[in-house]
């Protein structure tokens, strides 16, 4: 039985899905990296390919041929370059939400379903190349969790590549954290432990759910992206990479994510676990409790690093009160300050091996997402849901980035990751309602 087939998906005509397939393994030239953060660096050994990508499981157009077989799994739906230029009015400057690396983000209407989304249209001499497309577009179709964000579909139309997603409203945890507007109200500490609470049930399901695991790689504030009520969901897939299997310890990399998220065995060995993501994950919480950057070259010589400036603070529960953010002016329970303190801690650990496992984190987090009901939105409790909603199971910078990211090793891994989830992997199929 396939792992995925708990999930349903939107159908996409095979002449369509060969030809979409078709488009995204053949390659152009090789994108150049741009002076964006994070940065990226193209591997100087790359050659641009000239043919559908191969891999241990055929090509891409070939995988795409299996969805109606019912066990496939590219699910997300194809649009053409047409419909998204109007859904965006033609890509207008004020229906622009974001921008880095990879390119822009617009906020749309599709013309017909009269849904709003969000539409990333990659810079083809951005950072994000065809090849990352591809593994977002299929990481996004076989994983499956209220705390991930949802892949409606994408374009791959001549050279143009584009991802619609569902349209989170409250953007990122970034903008309601970090450096906010005078006028704007903080969030509060029940609400930043809520969001802390999600984001862990989403590291939690790729690292015990998924089969196989998958390391996300790249945690940080501004992926994390927030509803209307303050409910938490990960997005940007295109550095996800599956978790070590079988005998093996870590798997290798020559990527890196974003500096200061960055566990430091990663950025010396290369090598990368899923107590990598522990690690971001530690970051981001000492960002919720203490509203700041996880480096900040703004501040003086010794604080421009959160972590190396927190830690001498995790030794004394005394001076805990000294990492809370200033905004909260005193409004938050010592003994969920230090709970939280502790979990951050753990997760910072120099040695990856003492680092604890996403699982746990879940539960010690889980006791302080309840508090007063002045929580944003309707509901900060909205991440924190019962047993049968939260398991999901699998359908089956340096101030810069340091190596070029293993493009083709990665989508290889990716539509690996989907071929063994069609073999099923012997994950009971459960009833739960999913996004």
């Amino acid at each position: 039985m396939s792992c995925f087939s708990c999930c349903s998906v939107t159908e996409v005509e095979d002449a369509g899905e060969r030809r979409v397939a078709r488009k995204i393994g053949a390659t152009g030239k090789e994108p150049a990296p741009v002076a964006f953060a994070p940065t990226r660096v193209s591997d100087p050994t790359a050659k641009p390919e000239k043919a559908p990508l191969k891999t241990s499981t055929g090509n891409a157009a070939e995988i795409a041929r299996k969805k109606k077989t019912g066990n496939g799994n590219i699910a997300a739906k194809t649009f053409t370059f047409r419909e998204l230029a109007t859904a965006t009015r033609n890509f207008r400057a004020d229906c622009l939400i974001g921008e880095g690396g990879f390119g822009r983000v617009y906020k749309g209407r599709l013309e017909k379903t009269n849904r709003l989304v969000a539409v990333k249209q990659l810079d083809r001499n951005g950072l994000q190349g065809n090849e990352e497309f591809l593994v977002e577009v299929l990481m996004l179709s076989l994983l499956h969790h209220q705390n991930l964000v949802n892949l409606i579909g994408y374009c791959a139309d001549g050279d143009q590549r584009l991802l619609v997603y569902e349209y989170m409203s409250l953007g990122s945890l970034e903008d309601h954290l970090l450096e906010i507007p005078p006028d704007q109200k903080p969030l509060s500490w029940y609400t930043r432990m809520s969001i802390a609470y999600g984001a862990a049930k989403g590291l939690e399901y790729l690292h015990e759910k998924a089969n196989p695991p998958v390391i996300y790689r790249d945690l940080k504030s501004s992926n994390i992206l927030l509803d209307e009520s303050y409910h938490p969901k990960l997005s940007d897939f295109g550095l996800a990479k599956l978790g070590p299997m079988g005998d093996n310890l870590h798997v290798s990399s020559r990527v890196m994510g974003t500096y200061g998220y960055c566990a430091p065995e990663y950025a010396r060995t290369g090598q990368l676990t899923l107590k990598s993501d522990v690690y971001s994950f530690g970051v981001v919480l000492l960002e919720l409790i203490t509203g700041r950057r996880a480096i900040d070259t703004t501040k003086d010589m010794d604080e421009q690093n959160l972590v190396t400036w927190a830690q001498p603070m995790f030794k004394d529960q005394k001076r805990y009160a000294e990492l809370v953010d200033p905004l909260l002016q005193g409004d938050y329970s010592q003994r969920g300050l230090n709970q939280a303190v502790a979990v951050a801690a753990m997760c910072l650990q120099e040695e990856a091996e003492v680092r604890p496992l996403m699982a746990d984190v879940v539960v010690a987090l889980s006791f302080l997402t309840g508090g007063p009901a002045d929580h944003e939105g309707s509901s900060a409790h909205s991440s924190h849901s019962t047993p049968w909603e939260e398991d999901v199971e699998a359908d089956e910078h340096g101030l810069q980035d340091l190596i070029a990211f293993d493009r083709q090793q990665a989508v290889a891994e990716a539509i690996r990751w989907g071929s063994s989830s069609r073999h099923g992997q012997g994950v009971q199929h459960q009833t739960a309602g999913s996004l």
